[in-house]
């Protein structure tokens, strides 16, 4: 007996010598040490792997199929000097199991996207990530701790500690230049909603001549996008002559970023030419808990962003910076979450804006949310057939090809963040469209798991922000506001199928007319052929040229309306220099 213990000894000692004893999936312990926090933090710790030393792993997560892998595990009151462990149990992206990673050698990192406490008005207690000035980016977020790369070995049973020695630093702010401003404001609204300070900002472009003509004042267009800090497609100074040029992989262009400082030279250069129409552009800045901005509507998860806009920060902008601040005056456009925007701000403030063009909206009928009807399907991942199930696209390339499925695309969210707090679309979309949940969240649209569609969060959605259905049931009170206001242009190849709820959209806008006492729109609704996102209706050039000219492209629109419709005695001329 003696001698076969022994025996037995000296075949596990050889094993571990040879690494065989390994057994298990991988394990990471990720801590932070008491000089980065000496109280305890929440939060999602998120635990990068890649096999691309190009840039560091917290650059490389996307939705994309480049993306590395992530996996996320959630904490709560995590104490400095305590351990988390990120195993089999976190939700990972694309690989969906820390088990399931090949084994080989990685490049780790990892970082701690911090969450605060919220006391919200309508009594819910929740912890999220605020924004802090890079919109809600967790990756770039001031104040997340996080690690400096490093190469280990991942296999079966392997042990990685991580401390997160490091932390994001503050964003300083933008200066202002001779024709791109900054304002910022505390929401009331916003601020008794959220239990603490709010604030809301705008980034304007003024026109050529702003300084010297004080007494003029000037039409408005605002220009929704997601957050940003500035004009990029406004540039005072020609192209850098040594930028070294990059390949589009969007648009298949090479020297793209060339390209870009080009016509960016040349909005300067029509900008501040004589004749050109002078007026105000002014991008907002609404970067909440959720999202890098808010939809721009009132909403139960939000609060009432829309009325803060409508009733606080637009009326702001219009005082400093000498606006005309009517109705008549007031345009909208933008693309994408931007047009989905306009659109809403327009039907939703039908009397506070004199015409909206809307590119490539996101899905403005619920019937084609993407691919998926979420009315009469079942389930968001596929399409049930007779005897398969059919795996639905979330994303194409221009020719067609699936970049992401609805599954990957939900598995991705559910990776950075649980109860709705990625950061990203899905989770944005039902926190604007849909109620609170009983926890506090968003109430989900759908099961990230199993893909099973909420039909009764669905009818909500319907009853407040299907943008096709409110038209239609309320068209005989609002359409004599819109005629002549709506225009809609999107790709018939867009990128995530957001051309299919414009087809629907459409289909409604044409019977408005047909009824008695009923009024046409006399709106427009154009697809640019074979083109995706976001082309933003110029029909002369490609959508890459066309995307980078939005402050002006729309503008011989917005003339022509101020024209037919400016009330008697108001101020045409001022501007006009």
């Amino acid at each position: 007996m003696r001698n076969q213990l022994a025996l037995v000894l000296l075949i596990l000692a050889s094993a571990a010598t040879h690494g065989l004893s390994q057994t298990g999936s991988p394990r990471f312990s990720v801590s932070f040490p008491v000089e980065r926090s000496a109280k305890p933090l929440d939060g999602r710790v998120l635990l990068l792997l890649s096999n691309n030393d190009s840039e560091e792993p917290r650059m490389q997560i996307d939705d994309s199929p480049r993306s590395q892998m992530v996996f996320g595990v959630t904490v709560d009151g995590l104490k400095p000097g305590e351990a988390v462990t990120v195993d089999d149990a976190a939700a990972g992206y694309p690989i969906r199991s820390l088990k399931d990673v090949p084994a080989g050698d990685y490049t780790v990192q990892a970082v701690l996207n911090v969450y605060e406490t919220f006391h919200r008005s309508d009594g819910k207690t929740i912890k999220l990530a605020p924004d802090r000035g890079e919109g809600q980016h967790w990756n770039l977020a001031p104040g997340n701790l996080f690690c400096s790369p490093r190469k280990v070995h991942v296999g079966p049973g392997s042990k990685v500690a991580i401390l997160l020695d490091r932390v994001i630093p503050p964003i300083p702010d933008e200066p202002d230049t001779p024709y791109v401003r900054h304002l910022k404001i505390k929401s009331a609204l916003l601020s008794k909603f959220w239990g603490r300070p709010v604030y809301l900002s705008a980034v304007v472009l003024v026109p050529e001549g702003f300084d010297t003509h004080p007494n003029a004042r000037y039409p408005l267009a605002i220009f929704h996008d997601h957050f940003v800090s500035g004009f990029d497609d406004f540039r005072t100074t020609p192209p850098d002559p040594n930028l070294k040029p990059n390949y589009s992989e969007r648009f298949h262009l090479a020297g793209y970023n060339r390209i870009q400082q080009q016509e960016a030279y040349k909005t300067y250069e029509q900008w501040i030419s004589p004749g050109f129409p002078r007026i105000l552009v002014a991008k907002l800045q609404h970067a909440n808990p959720f999202y890098d901005d808010s939809y721009a509507v009132n909403s139960a998860n939000l609060g009432p962003y829309g009325d803060a806009i409508e009733t606080e920060l637009i009326p702001a902008i219009e005082k400093q910076f000498r606006a005309i601040g009517q109705g008549w005056a007031r345009f909208l456009y933008g693309g994408s979450t931007g047009g989905w925007e306009s659109l809403a701000a327009q039907v939703f403030y039908p009397d506070h804006y004199n015409g909206a063009f809307v590119a490539c909206p996101d899905p403005v009928d619920f019937r084609a949310y993407g691919n998926i009807d979420l009315y009469k399907q079942d389930n968001a991942f596929y399409l049930q057939g007779a005897n398969k199930q059919v795996e639905q696209p979330a994303m194409r390339d221009y020719l067609g090809h699936t970049l992401i499925t609805v599954r990957d695309n939900l598995a991705y969210e559910a990776a950075l963040g649980d109860h709705g707090r990625s950061g990203e679309q899905y989770d944005i979309w039902q926190a604007v469209y849909g109620p609170v949940g009983a926890d506090g969240y968003p109430q989900s649209i759908f099961d990230k798991t199993t893909g099973v569609i909420d039909h009764q969060v669905a009818n909500y959605w319907l009853d407040h922000f299907d943008l096709r259905a409110k038209l239609e049931r309320e068209w005989p009170a609002i359409g004599p506001k819109l005629q002549g206001k709506l225009h809609i242009y999107v790709g018939s190849d867009d990128t995530y199928f957001l051309n299919d709820a414009v087809y629907l959209l459409e289909d409604f806008l044409k019977t408005t007319g047909t009824a008695p006492g009923s009024v046409p729109y006399d709106g427009e609704v154009q697809y640019g052929p074979r083109a995706e996102h976001c082309w933003n209706g110029d029909p002369t050039l490609p959508n890459a040229y066309s995307r980078l000219h939005y402050n002006t492209m729309y503008l011989p629109k917005i003339m022509e309306r101020i024209a037919a419709t400016a009330p008697a005695g108001a101020d045409t001329t001022s501007w006009r220099y």
